[in-house]
């Protein structure tokens, strides 16, 4: 999903913008930075890295804490290149300021968009190109974490030059005060060493006069063989803070004086306030102020619960319009006839496209994913205050906090310059609190803006949060394949529903020679946004699951049919192996059991997935067991890695289980958890991951898991049952003896457009 600011970056780097540029972190910005984010007795030798005079070295992140683990590995990418002695290693969330606008992240996405890397770029331009990309960062606010980009992109083209910038600047400082040739110096464990005396000094005594110098734009780093800290399994930053309670969430915010709100917003999407009555409240115990805002009334109360409990008992009036009348069923009809009339707008085309459908026998389905909600542990939330100088102070944990900065200044009519944001940690994102999701934002701003001089924490209830959330897209794909003699596809077609523009990630990396790829916008009130792996979450199952059946249709074992058709994709072929080995793919079950295979590529990384799952003859599901090979070029932090497979093994599991919104009169029928469940500790199957290192550039590990969970675990059931899923959650499903009776006695019509 391109989003306006990745539309703007691509469009910058086409249009020359790499050859524009100014001064790599002089010693000017590196004094700013020192005023906004160094303490006594630190300051910035590099961006993104101070150095204290007790040797102490910070790494401060320009990305969100959000459970992940890229503090940690982003930490190891620059310590490792500085030779820094990791028990000295500390790391600080980047203010929400423009002067630490993520210009890494701009340049990654950049290159990725160009399928180049900075490689590519002549060494002298290499500080312009960086420079140029960083300038447009700050104009554009970014800040962002998503897009599993932080270790591939803010990693690579930030930390790691970072890292090695600053020991160049601590070499030359030694050779400075040695007067000493700078070949002669190497660095250890956070000293600089000459070679020759064996004379050494701390960084700490040489950050001061090494900050004086100007960070190379393209350093000497280490190559893969030097690497001390990269690939190597060290503990998590984070967690210790975490475990023992000690790190402060939004919603966990205090501040002197502070009011809290409720809020309850049209339960129909584009509903207006038209009216409400505030004698049910007028006499209630704490209760400060009853705001009315466009679509939504605030209760302000000295405690939460009773805020909740004012705003519960209000009977406010929305007006739900022509929205009143959608449904999911009306919804699901729209993406039907989309798909049958002829306005399907053609995205690309490889070899004769469509028309080598005639070259064989043609088979088609159709699938279907709902709406899903992003459901973080910690409902969204934000602390605001308006002060009567006119000026702004707000607490929240987001995706991105300076584009929060900015989103809330707009929000209150008021100049950047007058807004203070502080990012904190969160319980969860998946995509929730990314640019473009922040009615929270609003809603708190507009809140504070109500009752000025006086700090308001906003917390959406669990039904608020899953009523008002921006969900994952409902999609519908309708996908033929002609097959040879042999029963190999000659033919791939795929027209889908969107509500944006076309997804990339529906192009197919298996070896059929002509594709095509066809979309059509439906429209709908329903608000959307990017889901964790965004449109790969959709295309992974409908991909996987179209060629389990290619496979079924043959009468070919599930992993050769696809090993026969990615025969020129050796990434691909050797984690698909490997996960089928350590799966003991071909080994005899019991009966009852099934083995469902799928892989994917993603944000730079190919997962594999195998799953094995029991179904009852009663029609109960289990899934036993989930066996996992990835390759992303190579791991950072090897444990960290396998912790967000199996993330989002869990998360992908969640969704194609149980995850479903529905629409009815116009609103969302699902309140809480008990209708929108999530696998629980006692139904998550054994994860067994396994990581296939390759000399591929970093992969992202935050979603690449998510896309071949779905088809992996339908095609297993099928294995198990032989009732096909073409349609999540599987929950919908009967898959006990009469269901497989029915699914056996099943003729598919190639002309029948449904949900069969």
């Amino acid at each position: 999903m391109i989003t306006r600011r990745m539309f703007l970056v691509g469009g910058a780097t086409t249009a020359g913008a790499l050859i524009i540029g100014y001064g790599l972190w002089p010693s000017r910005r590196l004094a700013e930075a020192d005023l906004i984010a160094a303490t006594s007795g630190e300051r910035f030798v590099a961006n993104w890295i101070k150095i204290a005079d007790d040797g102490v070295i910070t790494v401060v992140i320009p990305h969100c804490d959000m459970g992940t683990g890229i503090f940690t590995s982003l930490s190891q990418m620059a310590a490792d290149e500085l030779d820094a002695d990791w028990a000295k290693v500390r790391v600080q969330t980047a203010p929400a300021d423009p002067l630490f606008a993520n210009g890494a992240l701009v340049e990654g996405f950049a290159f990725d968009q160009m399928k180049s890397s900075a490689e590519s770029i002549p060494a002298m331009l290499r500080g312009p190109a960086a420079n140029s990309l960083r300038f447009l960062a700050e104009k554009l606010d970014v800040q962002t974490t998503g897009g599993s980009s932080a270790v591939r992109f803010t990693g690579v083209y930030g930390m790691r030059v970072a890292g090695a910038a600053a020991r160049e600047m601590l070499m030359q400082a030694a050779a400075a005060r040695m007067n000493a040739p700078i070949r002669e110096f190497h660095t250890e464990l956070s000293r600089v060493i000459h070679s020759p005396s064996g004379k050494s000094f701390d960084y700490g005594e040489l950050a001061s006069a090494a900050a004086a110098y100007t960070p190379s734009a393209h350093p000497k780093m280490k190559n893969r063989g030097e690497f001390k800290l990269i690939g190597r399994p060290v503990s998590r930053i984070d967690i210790p803070a975490k475990v023992q309670g000690g790190l402060e969430y939004g919603i966990d915010i205090k501040v002197p004086d502070m009011l809290y709100a409720a809020i309850r917003i049209s339960p129909t999407f584009g509903g207006k306030l038209v009216s409400v009555g505030e004698v049910p409240v007028a006499n209630s115990r704490g209760v400060k102020k009853v705001v009315k805002l466009d679509d939504a009334v605030v209760v302000v109360a000295d405690r939460f619960w009773r805020a909740r409990n004012a705003v519960n008992a209000l009977e406010p009036n929305f007006d739900g319009g022509a929205n009143r009348e959608v449904s999911s069923k009306s919804i699901r009809d729209s993406h039907l006839a989309a798909l049958e009339n002829d306005k399907i707008k053609k995205d690309r085309t490889q070899g004769s496209g469509a028309d080598a459908l005639k070259q064989g026998t043609v088979v088609e389905r159709v699938y279907n994913v709902p709406y899903l909600a992003h459901a973080p542990m910690e409902p969204v939330n934000a602390t605001a205050l308006y002060k009567n100088d006119g000026s702004l102070e707000v607490w929240s944990g987001t995706q991105d906090g300076l584009g929060s900065r900015a989103f809330c200044a707009k929000a209150a009519g008021i100049h950047l310059d007058k807004v203070t944001f502080h990012l904190l940690p969160m319980g969860n994102g998946f995509g929730r609190r990314l640019p473009g999701q922040w009615n929270f934002l609003t809603y708190a701003v507009k809140t504070a803006r109500a009752v000025p001089g006086v700090p308001v924490k906003l917390i959406f209830t669990r039904e608020q949060e899953m009523q008002h959330d921006f969900y994952r897209p409902n999609v519908t794909s309708r996908l033929r394949a002609a097959l040879n003699p042999e029963c190999m596809p000659v033919a791939w077609v795929n027209d889908y529903t969107t509500d944006d523009d076309p997804n990339p990630q529906a192009h197919i990396v298996y070896d059929v020679p002509n594709q095509a790829y066809g979309t059509v916008k439906v429209a709908a009130h329903v608000p959307t946004g990017p889901w964790r792996s965004v449109e790969a979450s959709w295309h992974g199952f409908f991909v996987e699951s179209f060629m389990d059946e290619l496979a079924h249709q043959a009468g070919r074992d599930p992993l050769e049919y696809r090993r026969a058709l990615l025969m020129h994709k050796p990434r691909h072929l050797a984690t698909l192996n490997l996960a089928a080995e350590k799966a003991g793919w071909g080994t005899p079950l019991p009966v009852g059991r099934g083995r469902g295979i799928a892989t994917f590529e993603c944000f730079g990384t190919i997962v594999a997935h195998v799953a094995e799952v029991e179904v009852s003859d009663d029609g109960v599901l289990k899934v036993h067991r989930f066996t996992t090979a990835a390759d992303c070029g190579m791991a950072v932090n090897p444990d960290g890695f396998k912790a967000q497979m199996e993330s989002g093994i869990i998360v992908g599991l969640s969704a194609a289980l149980y995850g479903e919104i529905t629409i009815n009169n116009g609103a969302v029928v699902q309140q809480n958890f008990p209708d929108y469940p999530v696998v629980h500790l006692a139904d998550c199957p054994d994860i067994e991951v396994y990581v296939h290192e390759s000399d591929a550039p970093l992969g992202g590990a935050g979603e690449p898991g998510v896309p071949p969970v779905a088809p992996a675990v339908t095609n297993a059931i099928f294995a198990a049952t032989g009732i096909r899923i073409r349609e999540l959650p599987v929950k919908n499903h009967a898959l006990g003896k009469t269901a497989r009776q029915a699914a056996t006695a099943y003729v598919f019509s190639e002309k029948q457009l449904s949900f069969a």
